[in-house]
């Protein structure tokens, strides 16, 4: 694996090539830059693209988002550095994890790890050319991997696949992970509903949008009704519209229809 690393201090830069060295021996590094010019040029002109691009926000001639708005990046990119405040504008550009520094090796094997699945599930992808690509929206292929959530005062990233389910409540919306825990989301259901793969994610109500992983038992009630049993459970109401109820059992066995 080729790794580029932007970063404008030196100490930050040589402490980043050292950790990758001593802990990742399978990552080698095509070049060290510490500006725009110099990304913009390199990445443009290089005979051999990085499979991933360590990356911090505040560079020596402006903000590696100007990287993005001048070229087109073609591989994972982890965000490096000493402010929270970007955090946002960092998803906003598709990045694959946001480190804070000091660099821990945690998070360093974090987002690591997070880029050998990404480019794992991408051969994958490539290898199943045969079945074609599911549409969402406008994109054909491209759901959300990933939410970037605030609780209190962190910014917490959550996979889809470890999402439980969505659901809506008192005029709010909020996400359940598979482990339990509980954010506040800004989007409404019918907005996240357009940007999860409907393989995994099904809208059984109004107010409740949930993933193939989190159902448990499934229940007949009166009327053709259908209950489900989350996991984890929360106490909401988990019945299936009567309109989808037949939608929902082909999607049980297909994972193929439309949320």
């Amino acid at each position: 694996m080729n790794a580029l690393i932007i970063e404008d201090e030196i100490v930050a830069q040589q402490a980043m090539v050292r950790m990758l060295k001593n802990n990742f021996p399978e990552i080698s590094i095509c070049a060290t830059l510490d500006s725009v010019s110099k990304s913009v040029e390199w990445l443009s002109n290089t005979e051999i693209y990085p499979d991933l691009i360590f990356m911090d926000v505040e560079l020596s001639d402006g903000k590696c988002f100007d990287i993005f708005e001048r070229i087109s990046i073609h591989c994972p990119v982890i965000m490096v550095t000493a402010y929270d405040n970007y955090a946002i504008k960092a998803f906003e550009v598709n990045s694959l994890d946001y480190i804070l520094k000091p660099v821990e090796f945690k998070d360093l094997q974090r987002a690591i790890e997070r880029c050998r699945r990404q480019t794992h599930n991408a051969n994958t992808d490539s290898a199943l050319q045969s079945k074609p690509a599911i549409k969402s929206g406008g994109g054909i292929g491209r759901y959300k991997q990933r939410y970037l959530l605030r609780y209190n005062d962190k910014i917490v990233m959550v996979e889809t696949s470890q999402i439980a389910y969505f659901y809506s409540e008192e005029g709010c919306t909020y996400l359940m992970t598979a482990s339990g825990e509980r954010y506040l989301m800004d989007s409404s259901l019918d907005v996240i509903s357009k940007e999860l793969d409907p393989a995994h994610f099904f809208r059984i109500s109004r107010s409740c949008i949930v993933s193939d992983r989190s159902i448990g038992n499934i229940a007949k009630r009166l009327g053709n009704r259908i209950k489900l049993t989350l996991k984890p459970s929360s106490g909401i109401d988990s019945f299936v519209s009567r309109s989808k109820t037949s939608d929902f059992l082909t999607w049980l066995e297909s994972g193929e229809q439309s949320i």
